[in-house]
């Protein structure tokens, strides 16, 4: 059994909220200049290299990426082996949330009610997913999302006789019914299978995997490099004015079904897509 201090997840995950909205992480680096050398129309080349800029300027300068510094979704992959000592783990997730918003100058977005609108005015609380799993580590992957590509999340609960390429339509329309409004080019998680809320969570989760990482099942790779050719080739483009880079990556997860059910979630996220991954 190894023991973990709670001091410790709290000072991890304000750095990581500062971190992650400072500072593009690496695999996004490497597909953001990918797309800026790709790009076939003027306009959308321009449009990245301003994007581009804007990334140097907020490394360099210490300035957020976006004025929407997100709601903090924190997942935690905590090992069976661990036991956490020094106070509630909850508690110090926020805490670590709250430290970073505060200390970091993000922007407070969380309101305490979904309808009274009331803010919290640290960014708390965050939305946070467990999973239990082998060994004596734990992953802590922090990612700030915003609202603006967060508001064009879809879920369908499809027929199982839509098959897959119903799902592809369901993923191509939600990539349409964007269009500007999730600040393209985007990142697209999808999440098929489970239950409602099953293929929610995996949506999210698959925005957090490297975006030059692909599926290890064959006939899933080979939807993601299918989705992401026919998604940029929509012309929707960087900022949405038009261009060959619609979308930087289409990430799937899966899971078992029912025999009544096909669900189908799409997670989009902006260009950023913002994440820093830690294991302690």
């Amino acid at each position: 059994m190894r023991v973990v201090q709670t001091s410790v997840i709290t000072e991890n995950i304000k750095e990581m909220c500062i971190e992650a909205n400072h500072y593009l992480s690496e695999d996004m680096k490497k597909v953001f200049d990918q797309a800026v050398e790709n790009e076939e129309a003027p306009l959308g080349r321009q449009i990245l290299n301003q994007l581009k800029e804007n990334l140097q300027i907020a490394a360099e300068d210490m300035i957020p990426i976006c004025q929407d510094t997100g709601m903090a979704v924190i997942f935690m992959e905590i090992g069976q082996d661990v036991h956490f000592e020094g106070g509630i783990l909850e508690d110090a997730i926020n805490e670590g949330v709250r430290q970073g918003y505060i200390e970091g100058f993000l922007r407070k977005s969380v309101v305490r009610d979904p309808l009274i609108r009331e803010n919290t005015k640290d960014n708390t609380p965050a939305v946070i997913h467990y999973e239990i799993v082998s060994g004596d580590q734990v992953k802590i992957i922090v990612a700030p999302k915003g609202f603006g590509s967060e508001n064009m999340s879809r879920i369908f609960m499809l027929k199982p006789a839509d098959g897959i390429e119903g799902v592809k339509e369901a993923v191509i329309t939600a990539v349409r019914d964007a269009g500007p409004n999730a600040c393209p080019p985007m990142v697209v998680g999808v999440g098929i299978g489970g239950t409602f809320e099953k293929c929610v969570w995996m949506a999210k989760k698959a925005l957090t995997r490297p975006i030059d990482e692909r599926s290890s099942i064959p006939y899933i790779r080979e939807m993601e490099e299918e989705l992401l050719n026919k998604i940029n080739k929509t012309g929707i483009g960087p900022g949405g004015l038009g261009g060959s880079t619609t979308a930087l990556g289409v990430n799937i997860n899966t899971y078992p079904t029912h025999i009544a059910g096909l669900p189908v979630a799409v997670n989009i996220c902006c260009h950023v897509n913002r994440h820093a991954m830690r294991i302690i």
